[in-house]
């Protein structure tokens, strides 16, 4: 069973030309290993850049968060084919992603939505929300810790 349902959520998730933010907030470096380590364990797709270039993933994530003044790193993950999820390492204090909504378009996309969502905040033992673009206060689903699932949050 879904830990949300499409019906449910759908309207939060109309393309209108901006992304849907992910975030992650009060995050450490370690917090930020944890969740690169878990991208490379669970055997998703991903590429990494800076400025534009492919590079090899640095195994210390410290390598990528001191480049990160210097040029823009990018770590892209495909839990799917069909869902690109770009990773910003904007912040040592908070782990951000986005997701182009057009990609998320029904249950089978929105359970990859919560699949992601429940096991970063499991590794990290932290919520996760999910929001419009730029707006960490208006989530629309997040993952819950405590109860150890994904709810809707929206309105």
């Amino acid at each position: 069973m879904s830990d949300v349902l499409w019906e449910d959520v759908r309207q939060g998730f109309e393309p209108d030309g901006s992304l849907l933010d992910a975030y992650v907030f009060d995050t450490t470096v370690a917090d930020w290993q944890a969740f690169v380590d878990l991208v490379r364990s669970k055997g998703w797709w991903f590429a990494y850049s800076e400025d534009g270039q492919a590079k090899r993933l640095p195994e210390r994530v410290e390598v990528v968060l001191a480049r990160r003044t210097e040029m823009a790193v990018l770590l892209q993950i495909r839990p799917i084919p069909e869902v690109l999820i770009n990773a910003h390492f904007f912040t040592e204090e908070e782990i951000e992603v986005d997701f182009d909504p057009r990609e998320l378009q029904g249950q089978e996309q929105l359970n990859v939505v919560c699949t992601f969502l429940r096991a970063v905040g499991r590794s990290l033992g932290k919520p996760m929300v999910l929001t419009p673009e730029n707006g960490p206060a208006h989530p629309l689903i997040g993952y819950d810790p405590d109860a150890d699932r994904v709810l809707s949050l929206g309105s």
